[in-house]
């Protein structure tokens, strides 16, 4: 996909809240990531999001499985992660759009997952950071991605960051 669906995105002057879901295009694409780290997660580890318009060359991606809140079915997504003083966070932004994604949902309804970060994995208990431990895991995050702090810019929700946390003495 070229970036013009995201630039298309980009350039609409939407109100908070009225960006409401995803291009399908940027959907497809993200699937696309998913089910490459699911078959080669080495290849899938850094990944290139120009590929749904956000420039910036390739970040690390990691592979949260996480069960679904209706479903109880194990479910398994591709984000961007960020390291931050030995932990790992991801951000729930959904692009700006005005509801949280529904891994968060699900994992705020059962925070026990498991994060695979290339060929590597690990338990984790997700939880989202507190008020005291947001601006500087903020500043880091759009620091690391800028275009987070177009996808707030977008919405009235805070988007939140949620912390992995490992069993003691593990590292990915």
């Amino acid at each position: 996909m070229s970036s013009g669906k995201m630039d298309e995105v980009r350039n609409t002057d939407y109100r908070k809240d009225e960006f409401k879901a995803l291009p399908d295009k940027v959907k497809e694409e993200l699937d696309k990531h998913r089910q490459l780290y699911l078959t080669d997660p080495e290849a899938a580890h850094y990944w290139d999001p120009i590929v749904i318009g956000t420039p910036g060359g390739p970040v690390p991606t990691l592979l949260l499985h996480h069960v679904g809140r209706k479903s109880g079915r194990m479910l398994n997504t591709a984000l961007q992660y960020y390291r931050l003083k030995g932990d790992i966070a991801i951000v729930a932004s959904r692009g700006g759009t005005e509801e949280n994604p529904s891994w968060y949902l699900n994992l705020q309804a059962n925070p026990n997952c498991h994060v695979q970060v290339g060929k590597h994995g690990s338990p984790a208990i997700a939880r989202t950071l507190l008020p005291e431990e947001r601006p500087e895991w903020w500043a880091h995050i759009t620091a690391c991605q800028p275009a987070q702090v177009e996808y707030q810019a977008r919405t009235h929700r805070q988007i939140p960051v949620i912390i992995l946390d490992l069993p003691d003495g593990m590292k990915l």
